[in-house]
């Protein structure tokens, strides 16, 4: 897999205190504490001095920024082992000076989304916390998993602080289940097929096939092949010009008859405040109606702001 640098970042300031290209592939993050209220890029100009012996490759600044100083592809110098740097993307979070060394809000939501998007530009569906260490470190992720680590464990440290280590249970959690919900929404654009999405004022053309049989419908840019319906619109000259997408009309002028279309959906995007109960009564469809056609939905009581909903359109 081609390694990238998250798109996230707000300052660059890359560091030579590097061992250049990776040996192994990331399937580990590590997040430490900076022990300072820095800025990412003040943060960036310190690892970028030779004499510092280190570095990171992400740095959180006290107010949320995020700075690259070491490329993912490149094994950054941060938690005193060689062999957990080869291996994972280091983050280094400003923190208070003083234990347990607690992060401001905008850090750790910075956290939230920083591992987020390094889990999925690598490939990985889910983020696992193992607070033993013996058995953290004898674990093997999956190549569709991806670990936290923290230094504590390599050299005789407190970081990343008590604030943030009992917290990363929290953290994988978080990052997990937006993999998951992200995934399912991928899935959900997978399933839609976009000639079916016919919106009011699309044109499309009749082929010269009886209705009754099956029909071959050409717009513009596609031909679509097959039996379908068709919901809301008129037809003038082979041509049919789409007016809703709520009732099913005769097709009149020169063309009689019916297309036959399967099923045709629109797809929702889920909105701050929504509910499953709203957006099928919107569409007026049952609720029961709804999740048949989302069979991606586990608990019909939460959906995420984001989500793909499949509407069935009557």
């Amino acid at each position: 897999m081609t390694m990238s640098n998250s798109p996230l970042i707000s300052c660059t300031v890359l560091s030579p205190n590097n061992s250049g290209t990776r040996t192994m592939k990331i399937d580990r993050i590590t997040p430490h504490c900076v022990v300072g209220q820095m800025s990412a890029r003040n943060l960036g100009n310190w690892f970028s001095k030779s004499s510092t012996q280190a570095s990171s490759n992400y740095g959180i600044g006290y107010d949320g920024a995020i700075g690259l100083y070491v490329d993912e592809s490149k094994r950054s110098w941060c938690s005193s082992s060689a062999a957990n740097d080869q291996r994972a993307v280091t983050i280094e979070c400003a923190s208070d000076t003083k234990a347990p060394y607690e992060m401001k809000p905008a850090v750790w939501q910075a956290l939230i989304k920083l591992c987020f998007d390094i889990c999925k530009r690598n490939g990985k569906t889910k983020l696992i916390w193992v607070k033993d260490k013996t058995a953290a470190l004898a674990y093997k992720p999956k190549d569709d998993e991806m670990m936290l680590t923290v230094h504590r464990w390599f050299a005789n440290k407190s970081c990343p602080g008590d604030w943030l280590y009992n917290r990363l249970g929290e953290l994988a959690t978080k990052v997990s289940s937006q993999l998951a919900i992200d995934a399912a929404a991928e899935a959900a654009k997978e399933q839609v097929k976009p000639e079916l999405i016919l919106s009011a004022g699309a044109e499309l053309k009749l082929s010269r096939e009886p209705l009754y049989a099956s029909a071959t419908v050409k717009e513009r840019s596609s031909t679509i092949t097959g039996t379908y319906w068709f919901w809301g619109g008129s037809a003038v000259n082979n041509r049919i010009r789409i007016t809703n997408s709520k009732s099913r009309v005769g097709i009149s002028g020169q063309v009689t008859g019916w297309i036959d279309m399967p099923k045709v959906v629109v797809v929702y995007k889920v909105k701050a405040g929504d509910t499953l109960g709203k957006i099928a009564q919107s569409y007026k469809i049952t609720l029961k109606e709804l999740l048949a056609e989302n069979p991606q939905i586990k608990n019909p009581d939460v959906i995420h702001v984001g989500d793909l909903i499949r509407i069935p359109v009557k």
